[in-house]
């Protein structure tokens, strides 16, 4: 059976998504995968008469979308189980989330009652989240339409769906934008080094900054519209071998979770090499008998922000009143970030290993 991949090309108008398919076919295929693309369906269904404004109502088109949308996900599943090679990526022109920047909250509370899914489960189906700033923020000379008549937006109606879009896909635990502060060629190189990266071709490091802050205002928090809460459950097996972690995680919200697996070896400098695999529940609760009886399941509450094209990720535990900790992804060591101003750092504990999940997992005390 192949090892089957599947993500989402994101990103606002003439954001370079056309563009990023060649690329990715290009540089992948050169890796061993069969790449299969997954055509825009908001499109397909515009560009063939079936349109908000033919329709009789927005969620009589949105449930239209969406189920075609899921559908042709499955089918391309299956289809990828069939696939001689021994590694599939799927790659999706845009995925379920996108949908909700067109709905009302009402809307799409609806539409996922009719498709029987969750939001947790509509997005975090996917292993990864790439989104592409439109060229309307920050190259707005390459700002053009031409190339897709379903769309007509102004470059400020670009810039406000372009945030609308990663607002409806924070919380997903590989969202990763790339913007349009180098050129476009060195987009889409870095589009597909974040992509190799979660994948694990050809080298999966990860960059990531610690910090331990102040406890936040949570209340604050949960009215932001890039924010998202969810809640996590993390368990470390017993090694397999020396300098080896390997956990077990439960993800999600209101009762809906995603499970994972994920294998963790050190790397050089701050990089790490992490390989991450997604879980059936019947899979994560036989894995969880294996689970290291000197070490305690960590139980906490991550808020996932995106703020200015980045992703931080704050995580509270319950047994931590004043402080929480902060993490936020780079692609380069020296990469510049912009800390929140509702957020106060107390210090950088990046390496620091009083503060991984594997000692707090060591040093809290029995139930």
């Amino acid at each position: 059976m192949p090892s089957i991949k599947k993500i989402v090309i994101t990103g606002g108008p003439c954001a370079g998504k056309t563009t990023a398919m060649s690329w990715i076919q290009n540089f992948f295929g050169t890796q061993g995968y069969a790449v299969l693309f997954i055509a825009e369906t908001a499109s397909e269904l515009i560009n063939s008469g079936i349109s908000p404004k033919s329709s009789r109502t927005n969620l009589d088109f949105q449930k239209a979308l969406l189920s075609l949308q899921t559908a042709k996900e499955d089918t391309f599943t299956t289809a990828a189980l069939a696939q001689k090679q021994d590694k599939v990526l799927i790659v999706c022109d845009r995925g379920a989330m996108d949908n909700k920047a067109y709905m009302t909250k009402e809307e799409f509370e609806a539409v996922c009652h009719y498709l029987g899914k969750s939001e947790v489960m509509l997005r975090d189906s996917y292993d990864a989240v790439i989104h592409l700033v439109t060229a309307a923020n920050g190259a707005l000379e390459y700002y053009t339409l031409d190339n897709n008549q379903a769309r007509s937006e102004t470059p400020e109606e670009a810039i406000a769906l372009d945030d609308k879009l990663i607002a409806c896909w924070t919380g997903h635990p590989h969202l990763k934008v790339i913007d349009n502060q180098t050129g476009f060629d060195d987009k889409m190189k870095r589009m597909l080094t974040e992509i190799a990266s979660i994948i694990g071709e050809p080298e999966p490091y990860a960059i990531k900054r610690k910090f331990l802050i102040n406890y936040p205002d949570t209340a604050l928090l949960d009215t932001l519209p890039n924010c998202s809460k969810v809640d996590i459950m993390q368990t470390y097996l017993l090694p397999e071998q020396p300098g080896m972690q390997v956990r077990i995680r439960q993800r999600g919200a209101n009762g809906h979770y995603i499970y994972y697996k994920t294998v963790k070896m050190p790397g050089p400098g701050h990089k790490r090499v992490e390989t991450e695999t997604r879980l059936t529940k019947d899979e994560y609760l036989a894995l969880f008998m294996q689970s290291d009886p000197s070490l305690r399941p960590i139980r906490k509450t991550r808020y996932c922000l995106s703020w200015h094209n980045l992703y931080y990720e704050i995580d509270i535990y319950p047994f931590w009143q004043d402080r929480a900790v902060m993490e936020l992804a780079l692609a380069e060591v020296d990469q510049a970030y912009e800390v929140p101003e509702f957020i106060t750092i107390i210090r950088e504990v990046t390496g620091d290993p009083a503060y991984s999940n594997y000692t707090l997992a060591r040093e809290l005390p029995a139930d």
